[in-house]
C-alpha cells in the first residue's frame, strides 16, 4: 500500500504540473507573448502588451502567470525588468507546439507570411527557406551527421574556415535538427545553431529586426550561402 501511495503522489504531481503548464498557454494573449519571446531577445512588459494588443496592467499579470509556470524568465536592470524564455528546452517545446497545431489548421504552409517564410528567427537560431536549404546542404556535404546531431571532423573545420570556431558550452544539444513550422523540413538548432546566426550577423550577412522574428539576408549574405551551401534566393 505504501509504495501504492508513492506512485500515486509522483503520478499527481507530474499531472498537476504538466495541467499548470496547459493552464499557462490556454491563452491566446500568453501564447501571443511566447511567440514574441521566441526571437531569443528579452522584452519589457510595455512592448509584450504592445505585440498582444492588450494593456501594460493586463500584460503584468500575463507575465506573472508565465514566470510562476517556470515558462519565462525576468532580467532586473535598473528600474526596467526584461522577460524572456526561461531557457532553450522552453523553446523547443514552443516550436513543437507551433509544429503541430499548424498540422491542424489547411493550408498552414500557404498562409505563413512570405517574408517570415524566407528567413527568420527562432529562438537563438536561423529558421525558414533559407535555413532549411543550409541544412540540407550541411548534411549533403557532412559538415554534421545524417542525423543532424553532431557537427563532423570535416564539419568543424569548414565552419572555421567561415570564421566561426565553435567552442561547445556544455555537452548537450551541441546541434540538432529542428523541425522548421512553416516548411516542414529541418534547420540547424542547438549551440551550433545559435553561434552560425550571431556570426552571420556579426558579419552583415543577415539582419535581425528588434521586435520581429523577421530576418533580412544581405546581397552580402547570399553570395556567402550560395558559395558555402548552395542556396540560391
Amino acid at each position: 500500500m505504501a509504495k501504492l501511495a508513492i506512485k500515486s503522489e509522483h503520478q499527481h504531481t507530474v499531472e498537476s504540473a504538466i495541467a499548470a503548464v496547459g493552464a499557462a498557454i490556454s491563452d491566446i494573449s500568453r501564447v501571443k507573448i511566447l511567440c514574441a519571446l521566441m526571437d531569443g531577445r528579452a522584452w519589457t512588459a510595455t512592448e509584450l502588451g504592445v505585440v498582444a494588443d492588450i494593456s501594460a496592467s493586463t500584460a503584468s499579470s500575463h507575465l506573472s502567470k508565465l514566470l510562476t509556470s517556470g515558462l519565462i524568465s525576468v532580467i532586473s536592470q535598473g528600474k526596467y525588468r526584461y522577460f524572456r524564455l526561461a531557457n532553450d528546452e522552453i523553446a523547443k517545446v514552443i516550436e513543437n507546439l507551433m509544429n503541430f497545431s499548424t498540422d491542424h489548421v489547411s493550408q498552414a504552409k500557404i498562409t505563413t507570411p512570405q517574408n517570415l517564410r524566407k528567413a527568420r528567427t527562432c529562438y537563438n537560431h536561423l529558421a525558414g527557406a533559407v535555413a532549411v536549404d543550409i541544412y540540407h546542404s550541411l548534411c549533403q556535404q557532412k559538415w554534421i551527421t545524417e542525423d543532424g546531431r553532431a557537427i563532423t571532423t570535416q564539419g568543424l573545420e569548414q565552419f572555421k574556415n567561415m570564421g566561426i570556431e565553435f567552442q561547445a558550452t556544455h555537452s548537450r544539444h551541441i546541434c540538432c535538427p529542428c523541425l522548421d513550422w512553416s516548411e516542414r523540413r529541418f534547420h540547424l538548432g542547438g549551440q551550433m545553431g545559435a553561434a552560425f546566426l550571431d556570426h552571420a550577423e556579426t558579419q552583415g550577412w543577415l539582419t535581425r529586426h528588434q521586435g520581429y522574428r523577421e530576418v533580412t539576408i544581405s546581397e552580402k549574405g547570399y553570395k556567402i550561402f550560395a558559395q558555402y551551401f548552395n542556396v540560391n534566393r
